[in-house]
């Protein structure tokens, strides 16, 4: 075996033991996925990461109902295999029998409505602990390293994904959130000259990954599936400016 061959294999094992330090929790893609195509290459393994943390910003309520939309995408992959999922948000605007146009039975979803932060970190942290729920979204504006920390520690022992969505977060800071996405609504895709409403259209910016490649795609719901196309990378004025206040 040449050297160039052993020291490839050394920086792989070197790789995947920190991952696990870290508390990556990686699927055999044999095995699972989420239907994103050449946007899991982003990741690790070219894997998308589940059993941990991932955070969606959100500057408007445009973009927060966009983020809803995507990860109700995401739903319909991580529930394939059973269980049930639970949506915590601090307002009555969730309408929950549209999650059922991304595949997803509107009954097997446990919507919780909470109105202040630390209740929803509460519940949050309840829900992540539970391993019969598969999935927990939550509303929650603002959450420091610390909260992340024992958020991360819950989904380690329990293998649940968690997604926390940000609307007009006060600082960014640091997180052990695997990732940070930005979701961004495009017009809808239109099935030849048919009108009214066609299929959800995103802006996808993946701002931070852990050990993967920060990018940017247009996907779209057609076919009770996600499609992912790559777009050029460029800065995000919001997050990749914003500086830490409060």
């Amino acid at each position: 075996m040449s050297a160039s061959i052993e020291k490839s294999m050394l920086i792989a094992d070197l790789q995947h033991q920190i991952l696990q330090w870290q508390g990556f929790k990686q699927i055999e893609k044999k095995d699972y996925g989420v239907g994103l195509g050449e946007l899991e290459k982003a990741f690790p393994g070219h894997v998308f990461p589940v059993g941990t943390l991932h955070e969606f910003m959100s500057e408007s309520n445009e973009e927060e109902a966009a983020s809803s939309g995507f990860i109700s995408g995401l739903l319909s992959f991580l529930m394939q295999k059973g269980g049930v999922g639970l949506w915590i948000s601090s307002s009555s605007q969730l309408f929950a029998p549209s999650i059922k146009s991304f595949g997803v039975d509107p009954d097997r979803i446990i919507f919780v409505q909470m109105e202040k932060q630390k209740d929803i970190l509460w519940a949050l942290e309840e829900g992540l602990k539970c391993e019969g729920i598969r999935a927990v979204i939550a509303e929650v504006q603002d959450i420091n390293f610390v909260q992340s920390r024992r958020l991360q520690l819950a989904v380690e022992k329990s293998k649940v994904t968690g997604f926390v969505l940000r609307l007009k977060p006060r600082f960014l800071g640091a997180t052990t959130c695997a990732a940070r996405w930005h979701i961004r609504p495009l017009p809808s895709h239109m099935r030849g000259d048919m009108p009214g409403v066609g299929f959800p259209e995103w802006e996808v910016e993946l701002l931070k990954v852990r050990n993967g490649s920060p990018s940017r795609w247009q996907v779209g719901w057609r076919q009770d599936q996600l499609q992912a196309k790559r777009l050029t990378l460029s800065s995000n004025p919001i997050y990749h400016a914003k500086r830490k206040v409060g």
